[in-house]
């Protein structure tokens, strides 16, 4: 299951008793509390929605029987509460092993969302298999769903030529789209469109994305890297890779010559590349080097 799965749930009120909710990015964890939230009352908030982090533990601020007396007190109001377990992979053996009991009798009035970090491997979903399981990552292809969801949340509505400048403009990094997705919603228009996305971000920088694959498609080595030393001081590298893969996307979709397959096929490996490199390095050199690669394959 994907975040799409979660935003279904989340429309039905999360009705089971237990969940468990796993992504490597503490920003989709961040957006699934925001997503709880909405299930409650403002006047019950500070009652109905109880968030404890594990790492509190090894620091003496929390207990685990606090977490469970949480779950097994009668909320207040006539609602439901929410106890979201944040760092749930951090849960040790003999916590555990009193988590077990509530599972197998939990709370009629209470809901239980544990927040994983990292995929589930197979021995949590053994340990948990009486929990409902979602995986709260979002595929690139799912981006673009998920920005116009967010926009809407955010009471505007994003064109979808807005949706495919602003991802190729900033990358597929969930973060930054939302940092500049909240921007956009301080503009006072109902609709959001490419031009006031692009007047916001061009207000800030001269060249982006698109200007540095155009150099690159006529081997101008000067503008490449002109391009790329203006891009670096507002974007980090993770950030641009991003944005390149997006564009490339685009063009390779509508490309049916053996010439250009050849090619594209070339550009996505050198892409991967940099994506491994930069994971492993973290220094900006290997993106330097991807658009060395780049304006080498040659397009017969």
């Amino acid at each position: 299951m994907s975040f799409k799965a979660f935003a279904d749930e989340l429309k039905k009120g999360l009705p089971e008793r237990n969940y468990i909710f796993a992504s490597s990015d503490p920003f989709l964890h961040a957006e699934a509390i925001s997503g709880i939230r909405r299930l409650v009352p403002p006047d019950e908030i500070g009652f109905n929605l109880q968030v404890f982090d594990l790492l509190d533990l090894k620091e003496g601020a929390l207990t685990f029987d606090r977490i469970l007396d949480e779950l097994n007190t009668v909320p207040f109001f006539s609602g439901r509460k929410f106890v979201v377990i944040c760092n749930s992979n951090k849960l040790i053996k003999k916590d555990l092993k009193k988590l077990e009991p509530y599972l197998e009798d939990p709370s009629q009035t209470s809901t239980l969302i544990m927040l994983h970090a990292g995929p589930l491997k197979k021995e949590t979903k053994d340990q948990f298999k009486k929990i409902k399981a979602i995986s709260l990552d979002i595929n690139e292809s799912e981006v673009p769903l998920w920005l116009k969801s967010r926009a809407a949340e955010a009471g505007v509505r994003l064109s979808g030529k807005a949706v495919e400048y602003l991802i190729g403009t900033i990358g597929t990094d969930l973060g930054l789209l939302a940092a500049e997705l909240e921007k956009c919603s301080l503009i006072g228009k109902p609709e959001i469109t490419d031009s006031d996305i692009s007047e916001i971000i061009e207000g800030r920088r001269t060249y982006n994305a698109f200007a540095l694959i155009d150099a690159i498609r006529q081997k101008d080595r000067d503008k490449v890297f002109r391009i790329y030393r203006i891009l670096q001081q507002t974007e980090e590298p993770y950030g641009l890779l991003g944005a390149l893969n997006w564009q490339y996307s685009r063009f390779v979709a509508d490309k049916t010559t053996s010439a250009d397959r050849r090619y594209y096929c070339e550009v996505f490996r050198e892409l991967n590349r940099a994506d491994r490199e930069i994971k492993s390095s973290g220094s900006p050199y290997p993106m330097e080097l991807l658009l060395s690669r780049l304006l080498q394959i040659s397009r017969r």
